[in-house]
Formats: structure tokens, C-alpha cells, sequence
């Protein structure tokens, strides 16, 4: 995890002092990853309460100093947390810290590095213009999780392409990560190494082959209901398929 300036980590010990909430229900610890080139910055927060059981990971666009205030609604829940039931002592636990921090700051960078490796062939492939976009929800349901709070866009397309993560603690490492792609009720993930212009000639044409299936359904039923107007007696439309 990296200060503003560097991917140099800070001092765990002090870390964990000063984002001390409460010792007995719950702690915070906010880092930055700074450098992200799609991303700029984002701040990763650990949260940890004794109630839940966990050490829950979110993240956040933006540098946030100590003592920032942030909403609920800039948080996005990436389900991949600290584990550091297995640490023996207080020194032991922090090396785990530092160690699973640092796994969760190289898949961001890997991440986002990836996806901004996708914006050129996005925009070859669509033919328009392509945004990126910070926000937390989307507004589209994908069978994954979202990575980090960043997406590119195709408008003209209606086509969202973001980064999204497999569920699983830090402990285990780098969580599988990939680039979902996603038009209105087409849905691919592409594992992240993956050439980006062979996924998206791919995804396009799933994507068509669905539009025309999806064509032919609306014709068929529209078919249907012109006959089932024929037989009430009613004056139908004329039938379109």
C-alpha cells in the first residue's frame, strides 16, 4: 500500500495507532494507492468489528487524509479481507497485515493498468467515444464483484467495461481478478491477461446474436398476440412477424 508520494508502505505500528476507533469493537486503517493510471488514487479501508467477525475491505476514489470523513454511498464493499486469525502474536499479525495489504494494492494496480490497456481497443471497437467513469454503482448486475470504483464507458454502445474480482480472504493471496463486459443484459468476464481486442470482437458478437434473438422473441409474440386479437373478434394491427 503506498502514502500519496510512493508505493513505499507506512509503518504498520502507526497505522493501526492512529485509525484506532475503538480497541474494543472496532478498528479502521486507511491506505492510499496512489499512481493508478486510470484511477489516479483510490483509499482502501479496512474495517474490522467484533461484531461482524471479519475485517472487511472497501474502496474509495480519491486520496483521503487521516481524519477524512467518508460516506457511505463513496464506499464500494470489495470482498476480499485481512485474515490474520493465524498470527501468533502482535508482531506476527502485522507482518500478515503487511503482507495481505500488499496483495490487495498489486491487484489494484494490475487492475486498473489492465483496463486502461482496454480504452484503445474500446474505442477502435465501438467506433466513438469511450469515458471513464468513478462511480460507485453503475447501475448494471454482473456475476462478479467489482474490483475498483472505476469503469469504461462506450456510450454510443450502451457498453460498460470494468474490473471485477472473485470472492476470497487475502490470506490466500491475489484474488482472481478480470475485465467484465457488460450491454444491458449481456454479460462476459474475460480473465485479466487476455488480449483485449480478441475479447472485445467476441463480446460484440455475443452480444449481436443476442440483440437478434431477442428480435425474433419481440416478433413472435407480437405474432401471438395479433392472432389471439384475431380470435376475440377485435380489429388487430397488422401482423408483424
Amino acid at each position: 500500500m503506498t502514502d500519496h508520494e510512493s508505493y513505499d508502505e507506512p509503518d504498520a505500528e502507526e497505522l493501526l495507532r492512529r485509525a484506532l476507533i475503538d480497541a474494543s469493537d472496532s478498528a479502521s486503517v486507511a491506505l492510499t494507492v496512489a499512481g493508478l493510471p486510470l484511477s489516479d488514487a483510490v483509499t482502501v479501508i479496512f474495517h474490522g468489528r467484533r461484531d461482524l467477525g471479519t475485517v472487511q475491505t472497501y474502496v474509495a476514489h480519491g486520496a483521503r487524509g487521516a481524519g477524512s470523513a467518508v460516506g457511505g454511498k463513496e464506499l464500494l464493499r470489495v470482498p476480499c479481507d485481512l485474515d490474520l486469525a493465524d498470527a501468533t502474536d502482535r508482531e506476527e499479525a502485522e507482518r500478515l497485515y503487511a503482507e495481505q495489504a500488499a496483495a490487495l494494492r498489486d491487484a489494484l494496480l494490475s487492475a486498473d493498468t489492465v483496463l486502461d490497456i482496454w480504452r484503445e481497443p474500446l474505442v477502435d471497437a465501438t467506433g466513438g467515444e469511450v469515458t471513464v467513469d468513478r462511480s460507485i454503482a453503475l447501475g448494471v448486475n454482473i456475476p462478479a464483484h467489482r474490483l475498483l470504483p472505476v469503469a469504461l464507458i462506450a456510450p454510443d454502445q450502451r457498453l460498460i467495461v470494468m474490473p471485477v474480482c472473485g470472492a476470497r480472504t487475502l490470506a490466500e493471496g491475489r484474488p482472481p481478478m478480470g475485465i467484465a463486459c457488460a450491454q444491458q443484459d449481456v454479460v462476459r468476464i474475460y480473465p485479466l491477461p487476455d488480449d483485449p481486442e480478441r475479447c472485445l470482437e467476441d463480446f460484440l458478437a455475443l452480444s449481436a446474436k443476442h440483440a437478434r434473438s431477442l428480435a425474433d422473441k419481440i416478433a413472435h409474440q407480437e405474432a401471438s398476440v395479433h392472432r389471439f386479437l384475431e380470435l376475440t373478434g377485435d380489429d388487430p394491427l397488422p401482423a408483424t412477424g
